[in-house]
């Protein structure tokens, strides 16, 4: 089975990257906090789209637009002109995580595809057969919580298709269930769309090196000539009984290449990859490398082993610079 590749595009430039490196399909979000990407110089407005949309499908490959936020009394408007936006440009699909906003969508416009955001937090077959019954769900992507077992075993109970991260940045919060910077911004993720807010984040240069807060919380300070990643709580570094390190949670990003055989095998659709804030330069080297090891995979079938080259390019892309399998990895199961 060919897996279906998956991109990100948070620019139009990153789309034509992804799309000319390989990806099946790309999903962008539009300007504004309807996406869970809302950082200023990211996202689309409606000529980018419209140029994204004719570029990807002069070459065969599809579209997406990620709408997954849950909005308020006083956003709803803009979040149904947003799905209006996206079916007038025929987009291929939509990636909703808000149940209303499905309804509406599925009401409005029946033939447009729509798929289930990781934001939902669907990990059991029912939750998803419960969006395909209420709502025509077509495809649901899985939170990365789930082992290469859990998933197969999914699989066998919907007839949803299931789309899975397979490269990219890693949470310690399930999808859709972060808390961390609205306690420290006032801002919730899930209806404003970013975890770090840019007008609470704040950089200084101070005598012990550069240091960035979120609002008044001090989240990471960095040596002369370390990289410095964007600052959001659950990777910082803080002060625990006078020793400083990684408290919550290690920078590092799930690379599923070892287990793509697996995942092909339990019937899984789509591999995913994380990141629409990256340079249109990184979506093309990810993409790029994540087209060859699913072309090898299907060459090499059960006997696939991913090259070492392979795996150490990825790393250089790796928030952390290494990586893991993550919750796929659960050989007890």
């Amino acid at each position: 089975m060919t897996l279906e590749l998956v991109c990100p595009a948070g620019t139009l430039p990153a789309l034509r990257a992804a799309v000319d490196n390989g990806a099946d399909s790309v999903y962008i979000g539009f300007r504004g906090a309807t996406n869970a990407r809302n950082f200023p110089g990211l996202n689309f407005d409606a000529s980018e789209a419209a140029a994204g949309v004719a570029y990807a499908h002069e070459r065969g490959a599809r579209v997406f637009v990620a709408l997954n936020i849950y909005p308020s009394p006083a956003t709803w408007e803009t979040a149904t002109d947003t799905i209006d936006r996206a079916a007038r440009l025929g987009v291929d699909a939509l990636i909703l995580a808000d149940p209303g906003l499905m309804r509406f969508a599925a009401d409005r416009y029946p033939n447009l595809r729509l798929h289930l955001s990781v934001q939902s937090s669907a990990t059991n077959w029912r939750a998803i057969e419960f969006y395909r019954q209420e709502f025509g769900v077509q495809r649901a992507v899985l939170p990365r919580v789930l082992s290469a077992t859990q998933v197969a075993r999914l699989i066998k109970r919907t007839s949803v298709e299931i789309e899975v991260f397979g490269f990219g940045s890693l949470c310690v919060m399930a999808e859709g269930r972060c808390a961390l910077s609205s306690f420290a911004t006032g801002h919730s993720p899930n209806t404003q769309g970013v975890c770090s807010p840019a007008h609470a984040v704040r950089w200084e240069e101070t005598p012990a090196g550069r240091q960035s807060r979120l609002n008044d919380i001090l989240i990471d300070r960095y040596a002369p000539g370390e990289a410095a990643g964007y600052p959001t709580l659950c990777k910082g570094r803080f002060r625990v009984n006078d020793i400083v390190f990684h408290a919550l949670e290690e920078p590092t990003s799930l690379n599923a290449l070892g287990v793509l055989p697996t995942l092909a095998a339990s019937g899984v659709k789509a591999i995913k990859v994380e990141g629409r804030q990256r340079s249109p330069d990184d979506v093309g080297q990810v993409t790029r490398l994540l087209r060859r090891a699913l072309d090898l995979c299907d060459d090499a079938a059960a006997e696939w082993t991913p090259p070492v080259e392979m795996i150490g390019e990825l790393d250089a892309l790796a928030e952390g610079r290494t990586h893991t399998l993550g919750a796929y990895h659960r050989p007890w199961q």
